[in-house]
């Protein structure tokens, strides 16, 4: 399944709001080097209940807006 993803990094939790079918997901990590990209991986793969390696960044990987594959 591919979702669009609209990411927020440097907020004070990580959290996760479905509005119309987007996920807003907001990240305690900040957009350094990748770690906003890992932890969303992490805390969508914890929201579906899979393993990290079944969550794929598929576009938008140093953008907010983001598509993402989950199998």
């Amino acid at each position: 399944m591919k979702i669009q993803a609209i990411v927020k990094p440097g907020k004070k939790e990580n959290r996760i709001e479905i509005e119309n079918g987007i996920y807003f997901v907001e990240l305690k990590e900040k957009a350094e080097k990748g770690k906003a990209n890992i932890s969303l991986i992490k805390l969508l793969a914890k929201h579906f209940n899979v393993s990290s390696a079944n969550v794929k960044i598929i576009s938008g990987f140093a953008a907010h807006k983001k598509i993402v594959e989950v199998k």
